[in-house]
């Protein structure tokens, strides 16, 4: 903040600035306000202060996606990793992923890790061959209708009992092709209820009967309350109580599958578990779950800004409340309504949003209108914006401490870690800039700038140097360079110019810490009228 400027006899006004607000990208920003940032951050606030330094922990070659829990995951080219370890082969492209358990779940490709046993694979099982269905047995008992076998193949490495399959190339008899639940399953049979199907007498042949179970088409997935929840479209879903491989159980019981149709406007962009609640957004609607059970789910939507499309990684926690982009920009949300924290970035527009979170700060990367990334940062505990650098970042994770992957492959260890791992290189000093709006001094007539005093401290090997700018001219005009020093005050040198208003711009190459910065200027006559004069 500036604190009130004091006016001598002599006309000089004395203007002391103690404490520095966080980014305000709007022509409104004066007198103190910061228009422009690079790598500035609040971490030592209200002093004014670059981000410390990133660790960079590994290059991917082709970054694909990135994600935390309990060990770090993510996908170069196509191959999967956990912890550093390669652990299965994907399909190419962009990946996001979930996790239920201990099971890490990569999207589109619907592949699963499950983190105690190695183990990777389809949530997806399919056998297509001759069968026969028949009478046979259940719980010891003798059953009709109720068996399919095969003698090619081990039912025990596809199924489970309780898995919902659908059954399709019955010709005998088309209504056997169903979705039905597995009662039992040995390596030739699977088992279902009596009287499941209608067979001939003796049982029905069929040469290519095709048996699956199958996660349905979903473009965004959470997981809530230990189940799996995804959209599509106007339609959410959910998985089986503790099962990710189950979508299509519909046994009447509380474990039981879910899968509802809405009928806004519009397809889902995305969804999230917050506060106990797997919500689900469209640009204009935000939905929430209630209950806990399907026979008691309740879908409750309400007309709010939701989720833009294109950023349904934007969403993430800090501070316990949910932050996300929309099309009117990034906004607040903690269960009600939404409040827009956007107009710190003016008139500018972004799309393409990426986020994470370190518990308190809230992280987002996304693209201008000009195509041009940029990567901010929002601190809850001050309610202010921080501008870093033009990061294009592809996925955040916290495991223990906040990693980003960004558009080259570079998988960083945000600064200020708890613990840094192995083998992690310090990146170089980290050049920072600020600039200020135009300075008035709350005075409309000309001034001459007259003494610009710092008190400031600079780390060892780093320098800071100050610039001005008078009168809008588009010209920086460099004042004066400080290398490192202790904490101390200096006076700048300037050549006193006589202008209408002036700006500051501070760059920096290293760790630095500015206090205060006192301004003297001499007040002078009032603005002439004439268009062009001075």
């Amino acid at each position: 903040m500036s604190l009130p400027g004091m006016l001598y006899g002599s006309g000089i006004g004395k203007y002391n600035q103690t404490s520095y607000g966080g980014y305000n990208h709007n022509l409104s920003a004066m007198d103190g306000q910061i228009y422009d940032m690079t790598n500035m951050s609040s971490d030592y606030a209200p002093l004014l202060s670059p981000r410390a330094q990133r660790y960079i922990t590994r290059t991917l070659a082709q970054p694909n996606g990135l994600y935390a829990n309990d060990g770090l995951y993510w996908v170069d080219g196509t191959a999967f990793y956990a912890d550093g370890v390669s652990r299965g082969t994907v399909s190419a492209g962009r990946k996001t992923f979930a996790a239920l358990g201990a099971y890490i779940i990569i999207m589109p490709d619907m592949a699963y890790y499950n983190k105690l046993t190695g183990e990777f694979g389809s949530l997806n099982a399919s056998w297509t061959g001759a069968a026969q269905i028949v009478d046979g047995t259940y719980g010891g008992e003798t059953a009709k209708s109720n068996t399919i076998e095969a003698s090619d193949v081990d039912f025990t490495t596809l199924f489970k009992a309780g898995d919902g399959i659908t059954i399709s190339g019955a010709t005998v008899h088309p209504g056997n092709n169903k979705t039905i639940i597995v009662r039992e399953v040995t390596a030739t049979k699977l088992v279902f209820y009596e009287n499941s199907f209608v067979i001939n007498d003796g049982g029905d042949a069929e040469t290519a009967l095709t048996l699956s179970r199958e996660m349905p088409e979903i473009d965004f997935l959470c997981e809530n309350e230990n189940r799996l929840w995804g959209c599509k479209g106007d339609t959410i879903y959910a998985s089986k109580l503790g099962d990710p491989t189950n979508w299509n159980v519909f046994d009447g019981l509380s474990t039981d599958s879910y899968a509802v149709q809405v009928g806004s406007a519009g397809d889902f962009t995305a969804c999230f578990s917050y506060l106990g609640y797997a919500i689900f957004f469209k640009e204009e609607m935000i939905y929430k779950v209630y209950g806990s059970a399907p026979s008691n789910f309740q879908v409750m939507g309400s007309a709010s800004l939701g989720v833009e499309a294109g950023s349904s990684l934007s969403l993430a926690i800090a501070g316990e409340i949910l932050f996300f982009l929309t099309r009117a920009g990034i906004v607040a949300y903690s269960g009600g309504t939404t409040q827009s924290v956007a107009s710190a970035f003016g008139l500018e527009r972004y799309h393409n949003a990426v986020a994470g979170s370190d518990g308190l700060k809230y992280y987002v990367s996304m693209q201008n209108e000009a195509g041009d990334w940029n990567l901010f940062a929002y601190d809850t505990r001050l309610g202010i914006w921080e501008r870093e650098d033009d990061t294009q970042a592809l996925g955040f994770a916290w495991d223990s401490n906040l990693y980003f992957l960004d558009a080259d492959g570079t998988l960083w260890l945000n600064g200020r870690p708890r613990t840094v791992p192995e083998g992690a290189t310090l990146e170089d000093p980290v050049q920072s800039m600020v600039e200020f709006g135009e300075f008035v001094d709350n005075d409309p007539n000309k001034k001459q700038i007259a003494k610009l005093q710092v008190r400031i401290s600079i780390d060892a090997g780093a320098s800071v140097t100050f610039w001005m700018m008078f009168d809008s001219s588009g010209e920086w005009e460099e004042i004066s360079t400080i290398e490192s020093q202790v904490l101390r005050s200096y006076y700048l040198p300037l050549v006193p110019r006589r202008c209408d208003h002036y700006k500051i711009k501070i760059t920096g190459i290293g760790g630095w810490r500015l206090y205060s910065m006192t301004r003297e200027d001499a007040i002078g006559s009032e603005l002439r009228s004439t268009p062009g004069r001075q």
